[in-house]
């Protein structure tokens, strides 16, 4: 059991009807994962829906020598809604970013809580459809720009975050490759392409001061033409 106010806290219940919350707060199991622990592994069968308390967790697919991040979750987010609602294993890999706290939520229970009121069918919907548009935007940055773009806004977002220059990468350098849907060699060379360009310089352990700002908004700009014309 979890208390009400603890899940209504978070986003993805805001919108839950009273009855429904009641429901899944009664039955919901809380799971603590600390940093790196997995939460589950691509092909496992679903224990049913988790819903991030508090915390960061990475969905990552691997194929062959390569990973790439699926999606990013923090709290209000939502983990297995695929396999929970249309059966089979999950289809990636998840891990705490960060030390997590998650809500599991069997099918059944949601089941008993769409019986109870069916409003909150159009809340899973509303998430289902939420992850659908994050996942196609997401293959839109990595499959229509260049790495060299998507590393300059990746850390062009840094900077804008922090009101400052310099920044740190936040994680390693594999992990910012599988978020950018490349290969660590790969970041690693257009790490040195910036650095020997003049847009970035190198302070040691991961961090790095951006020189040209404007140089480098204008690299993260490459590719949005293409972008916007497969859009139309």
């Amino acid at each position: 059991m979890i208390a009400p106010d603890r899940l209504k806290a978070v986003s993805f219940f805001a919108e839950f009807p009273r009855s429904a919350l009641r429901i899944i707060a009664d039955r919901a199991i809380e799971r603590r994962f600390a940093t790196g622990d997995i939460l589950f592994h691509a092909g496992e069968t679903a224990a049913g829906l988790l819903v991030v308390l508090e915390g960061k967790v990475r969905v990552v697919r691997k194929a062959a020598d390569r990973a790439q991040v699926v999606h990013v979750e923090r709290a209000g987010g939502t983990l297995g809604e695929v396999p929970v609602f249309s059966g089979g294993g999950y289809p990636a890999t998840a891990f705490a970013a960060e030390p997590t706290v998650c809500a599991l939520i069997a099918r059944d229970v949601l089941l008993a809580a769409v019986k109870t009121n069916p409003e909150t069918a159009f809340v899973l919907l509303e998430r289902l459809s939420q992850r659908v548009r994050e996942l196609v935007e997401r293959l839109d940055r990595t499959s229509l720009r260049p790495v060299s773009a998507r590393l300059a806004e990746y850390l062009i977002a840094r900077a804008d975050a922090r009101r400052r220059a310099v920044i740190a990468i936040g994680m390693t350098q594999q992990q910012l490759a599988e978020e950018l849907g490349t290969v660590r060699e790969v970041v690693v060379r257009e790490l040195h392409a910036l650095r020997t360009s003049g847009l970035l310089r190198a302070l040691g352990s991961g961090r790095f001061e951006i020189v040209d700002a404007t140089a480098l908004r204008a690299r993260a700009r490459e590719g949005a033409g293409r972008r916007r014309k497969a859009k139309v």
